[in-house]
């Protein structure tokens, strides 16, 4: 068996010979070189297979996927719409999304609308939403606002009952004249119109930020302005002349006695005008206010009884002849109080003249004149106010005088035309108004989960550490400033998406117990006037440790409180698309992102103002050894204007 078994190997060995074994030379030249080929073929597709496999690693692994979830793809066809299709993008990028050719309004304008219509779809379903008692008030309201049926079928009927409730006016025949302060008083408290002067708390403009009563210019329903020129001004007078008569029309008055009544109610409001001291001019000389008490304001404008029409308009608050106020314009109100007092006693007014113009208008001075010598027409220059501040909830008769004048104003001053809204979203801001509270929690509850709330928070922390990491580097600035700027930015308070209470929905909960609806519009209307302002007063003498919100959460403007050094980003403006929890962590950054950098920045423009400009030299040319950076220490503390392109920020 051995041999066999020997035999047999040496068979084996014998049979394994290499292919060019047998072949001729020129076959085995032709076998080397198709191996050759071979072996490159296969080198080759080995470095290409792990190029790819490289590629899909660096690209695909660890670059972040394209984005293909819905939210992304609204993004995108919202990105298209908005852009200026009448350039290529591919070759002027900047016209393709910069230009105007498809805009008719900005983006923060557009969100503002989206925002109405979020609110709008709210109130609409109001089954929707677990409500607590008293709460579904909101929604009646709404609904009455929309039922225009109702609101033309009664016409002027409530408006004339609120002027019988003021005690008439001469041109409804049927007029018991009032004490002036009773009037005013009414005026101010039930109705919510200030025909002389404003009056409202707020907390005051410099430290300690306490809430005051405060006694502001008024508010007129014409452009008075100071550089004007004769023939604008003129159109303007006519076109608020026109406007008048058309009121006391609607009201059922002669259109004789009419006429007489609007040309009084012009010249008193063009004498007012004139007592006012401009915004500048009292900047310039250190008067933005100044406090007083109700006793010394009596004594400088004793027309008004003060005591009284502030105690009826800022109940529950308890006032006292001592109690501080804070007066814009003292002179106004001492020239204010002095007119009044001769039309209430039927003297001329020597000297007076009711606006600057040219002779051709003399005659109309002279029936102006005329006219302050009769009985009423300051109760009608009261009334003809109220009924231009009730427009919203008087029928279309009313609203269509309202909006004539103001498209003819802003004709006449070059203003833009005259947006029109739809009455659902005249409805939506009155509702949101009145009822705040709890359109606040259900629109938080609406747009403001806990992912967006998350978001918002990584996306707010991320840009506060890359401004500490900056801070930290600038060589410009010494270190004491750098130290407190540091300092300032680590301790600001974030306020992100609705206050506090809004979003806990148990302590949003209101019951409206002062609200009460009517079947007539403008009576509920009424009442929600006197229950928001009551509100208003209560939040102000209760202690509240948090910060007071400036916006509504469904507002689109954040911004920097310095009282309370916080910076304020409402559910508003963290929606799409400036911002989203789906979307590229890019788009977050651009959008979102930049006004959450530009309010930071509103913190160094703080410091500057509060403590001089940022301090410290950096090296320069010889020619400049400051390196500019002094013109830049300036650019970013003057003004309110941040600039963003400080150098390395």
């Amino acid at each position: 068996m051995g041999p066999e078994r020997a035999s047999g190997v040496g068979t084996r060995q014998r049979r394994e010979r290499s292919p060019e074994e047998g072949l001729s030379p020129v076959q085995r030249r032709r076998w080397a070189m198709a191996r050759r080929a071979l072996m490159t073929v296969l080198s080759f597709s080995l470095v290409l297979g792990i190029s790819l496999l490289l590629w899909a690693y660096v690209f695909r692994g660890c670059g972040p996927p394209p984005c293909k979830t819905p939210v992304c793809w609204d993004l995108l066809d919202h990105y298209l719409a908005s852009g200026n299709t009448s350039v290529d993008p591919c070759t002027d990028f900047f016209s393709f999304a910069c230009g105007k050719a498809n805009r008719t309004s900005n983006s923060l304008q557009a969100l503002k609308e989206e925002n109405k219509r979020r609110l709008r779809r709210i109130l609409e379903a109001p089954g929707a939403w677990p409500l607590a008692p008293g709460e579904e008030k909101a929604f009646q309201f709404y609904n009455s606002c929309m039922d225009t049926g109702a609101i033309e079928a009664a016409g002027a009927g409530p408006l004339r009952q609120v002027i019988e409730e003021l005690g008439g006016w001469p041109l409804s025949g049927n007029w018991t004249p009032l004490d002036f302060n009773q009037t005013l008083s009414l005026l101010m408290s039930q109705y919510g119109h200030f025909p002389f002067f404003r009056a409202y708390l707020r907390p005051l403009p410099t430290p300690p930020h306490v809430p005051v009563i405060q006694i502001d210019q008024p508010e007129f329903d014409i452009p008075l302005k100071r550089k004007l020129e004769v023939k604008t001004y003129t159109q303007i007078l006519r076109e608020y002349l026109t406007y008048l008569n058309r009121l006391g029309t609607l009201l059922g008055g002669d259109p004789s006695k009419v006429q007489d009544h609007a040309f009084s109610s012009i010249s008193i409001t063009s004498r007012l005008f004139q007592f006012l001291s401009p915004l500048e001019q009292r900047w310039a000389q250190g008067k933005l206010f100044q406090m007083v008490t109700i006793d010394q304001l009596q004594e400088m404008a004793p027309v008004v009884d003060w005591l009284s029409c502030l105690q009826a308009t800022f109940t529950p608050m308890s006032l006292s002849p001592s109690h501080p106020i804070a007066v814009h314009d003292l002179e106004y109100l001492k020239n204010m109080s002095q007119l009044v007092e001769k039309e209430l006693s039927k003297d001329r007014a020597s000297g007076s003249t009711p606006f600057l113009i040219v002779t051709q208008w003399q005659q109309h001075l002279e029936i102006l004149s005329e006219g302050s010598k009769r009985r009423g027409f300051l109760q009608s220059h009261m009334i003809l106010g109220l009924v231009g501040t009730l427009s919203p909830a008087l029928d279309s008769k009313f609203q269509e005088a309202h909006r004539v004048l103001n498209q003819k104003l802003r004709e006449l001053t070059d203003g833009p035309p005259l947006p029109t809204y739809p009455r659902w979203m005249m409805c939506v801001e009155e509702s949101e108004a009145f009822f705040e509270p709890t359109l606040a929690a259900l629109f938080a509850q609406e747009t403001f989960g806990r992912s967006t709330q998350s978001a918002a928070m990584e996306l707010f922390t991320v840009i506060k550490e890359a401004l500490i990491t900056r801070l930290q580097r600038l060589p410009w600035v010494d270190e004491e400033t750098r130290k407190e700027a540091l300092n300032k930015v680590a301790q600001v308070q974030v306020k992100m998406g609705a206050p506090e209470w809004a979003l806990k929905p148990d302590l949003a909960r209101q019951k409206y117990r002062d609200i009460q609806l009517q079947p007539s519009f403008l009576q509920s209307f009424l009442s929600c006037v006197r229950s928001r302002r009551a509100r208003i007063i209560r939040s102000f003498l209760q202690p509240f440790p948090h910060h007071r919100w400036q916006v509504p959460p469904w507002g689109v403007n954040a911004y920097y409180s310095v009282s309370d050094h916080a910076v304020v980003f409402p559910a508003g403006l963290l929606q799409p698309p400036f911002f989203h929890p789906g979307y590229p962590r890019a788009v977050n950054f651009g959008a979102a992102g930049s006004i959450m950098a530009h309010e930071m920045l509103h913190i160094l423009y703080q410091l500057c103002e509060y403590s001089g400009p940022l301090g410290g030299e950096a090296a320069g040319s010889p020619e400049d050894p400051k390196g500019g950076l002094e013109e830049e220490k300036g650019r970013l503390c003057e003004g309110s204007s941040i600039p963003w392109g400080l150098p390395g920020l």
